[in-house]
C-alpha cells in the first residue's frame, strides 16, 4: 500500500478468470467498507490493475493553478485532476476535443479556461457560434475569424478546408508529413477552431437547411482527419449529443480523440460522449450533481479521470481576450473570401 495525496493506492494482480471489470464493479462497495470518498479502478499492465482510494472529494476545494501563458505552444493548463495534478489541454497530445454539458454545468467556463491559456499564444482562434455569437463574441478581439449562423458557418469551413489543402501543398513542397517539420519561416500559424453548441449547425427545420447543415457536418468530418498533421485543431462544445443530430455527429465523434463530459440532462449525451471511449467512465459522469459546476469526467483512449476547470468569468475572459488582441494573427485565406463572417483584418508586421 502507497500513499498519495489524499488517500492511497496498491496493485493487484489478477487471478486467472479474472478481469479488470471485476474490480470496477466492486469499488463502490469498496469505497463503502473502507469508508471513503471513492475507490477508482484502472489497468496498471496486462493481468494487474491499479486500486486508488479517495478519503474525501479532492475536487470539492481544489487548489486550482492559474496560468495566463504557456511553456509549450499549444498546451495549456485548465484546472485540475482528481488526482491533484495540473488539468492540460495539449493539442499537440490530443488534437480534436468534444465538451458536452448542460446549463450551468461548467462548460462554459471551460472553453473560458481554454481562451484565456491560448491567447497569449501565436495561434489563431477562429469561432463558430450559431446562437448569434452570444457565447463567443466575449473573445471578438482575439478571433481571427467568427461565424454567427449556419450559413456563414459553413462558408467559413469551406474557407479552413481550403487553408487545409494549402497546407498539404507547402508540406508536400517540403517533403514533409506535418507542419512541424517545416523551417521556422515557412511553418503555418496553428489554428484552433471553437465551435460553440454543437446543435445548433446540424439541426434542421426543414428541406431546405438539410444542405448546409451536411455541409458543415462533411467540413468538420475533413477538418478533423485532417487537421492535426497540418496544425487545424477542434474543439466541439455543446449541450446535448445524439444521434438524432443526424450520422453527420456519429461520424465527427469518431474523429474526436478527447472528450469532457460535464453534468449532462439525458443519460445518451453521456454515453455519446464517454461510451465508445469508456464505457466505465459513464457512471461517473452521471453523478455529477448540479452543485458541483465545473466538475467533469475526461476521457481518451488511455483512460477516464474526474476534474475541474478553473474559474475564469465571463469579464476575465473578455478583458484576456482583449489584452491580447495584438497578437491576433491575419489570415489572408479567410480574409480573401469572408463569406460574411466576421474576420479580424489587422495585418500584424512584428518585424517590419
Amino acid at each position: 500500500m502507497r500513499p498519495a495525496p489524499g488517500g492511497f493506492w496498491f496493485l493487484v494482480r489478477l487471478l486467472p478468470g479474472q478481469v479488470p471489470e471485476d474490480f470496477v464493479n466492486a469499488a463502490p462497495a469498496m469505497a463503502h467498507d473502507w469508508e471513503v470518498h471513492a475507490v477508482r479502478v484502472t489497468t496498471w499492465k496486462p493481468g494487474v490493475v491499479r486500486i486508488a482510494a479517495l478519503v474525501a472529494d479532492p475536487l470539492k476545494e481544489p487548489r486550482i493553478p492559474k496560468q495566463r501563458g504557456s511553456e509549450r505552444l499549444l498546451r495549456v493548463v485548465v484546472g485540475v485532476l482528481e488526482t491533484g495534478a495540473q488539468w492540460v489541454f495539449d493539442l499537440r497530445d490530443i488534437p480534436h476535443w468534444l465538451i458536452v454539458g448542460a446549463t450551468r454545468s461548467g462548460k462554459s467556463t471551460l472553453i473560458n479556461a481554454l481562451v484565456a491559456g491560448l491567447a497569449p499564444q501565436p495561434v489563431a482562434l477562429v469561432g463558430i457560434d450559431c446562437k448569434g455569437g452570444m457565447e463567443l463574441s466575449l473573445y471578438g478581439p482575439r478571433l481571427s475569424a467568427l461565424a454567427t449562423n449556419r450559413a456563414q458557418a459553413v462558408k467559413l469551413l469551406a474557407a479552413l478546408v481550403d487553408e487545409t489543402q494549402d497546407r498539404m501543398e507547402l508540406c508536400r513542397a517540403g517533403r514533409v508529413r506535418n507542419i512541424w517539420r517545416l523551417p521556422d519561416g515557412q511553418r503555418p500559424v496553428p489554428i484552433v477552431v471553437i465551435v460553440d453548441e454543437i446543435a445548433e449547425l446540424f439541426l434542421i427545420a426543414g428541406r431546405s437547411e438539410k444542405d448546409e447543415a451536411q455541409a458543415a457536418a462533411t467540413a468538420l468530418v475533413r477538418l478533423a482527419q485532417l487537421g492535426a498533421a497540418l496544425g487545424v485543431y477542434l474543439v466541439v462544445a455543446g449541450q446535448r449529443v445524439g444521434s438524432d443530430l443526424g450520422p453527420g455527429v456519429t461520424a465527427l465523434r469518431a474523429q474526436l480523440g478527447g472528450r469532457v463530459c460535464h453534468r449532462v440532462a439525458d443519460p445518451g449525451t453521456a454515453e455519446m460522449t464517454l461510451g465508445d471511449l469508456n464505457p466505465d467512465a459513464l457512471q461517473a459522469a452521471q453523478a455529477i450533481a448540479p452543485e458541483d459546476a465545473g466538475t467533469a469526467v475526461l476521457a481518451s483512449a488511455d483512460g477516464w479521470e474526474r476534474a475541474r476547470s478553473r474559474l475564469v468569468s465571463e469579464e476575465e475572459a473578455e478583458s484576456i481576450a482583449a489584452e491580447y488582441a495584438h497578437v491576433t494573427p491575419y489570415l489572408p485565406a479567410l480574409a480573401d473570401g469572408a463569406g460574411g463572417f466576421t474576420v479580424h483584418l489587422e495585418r500584424l508586421d512584428r518585424d517590419e
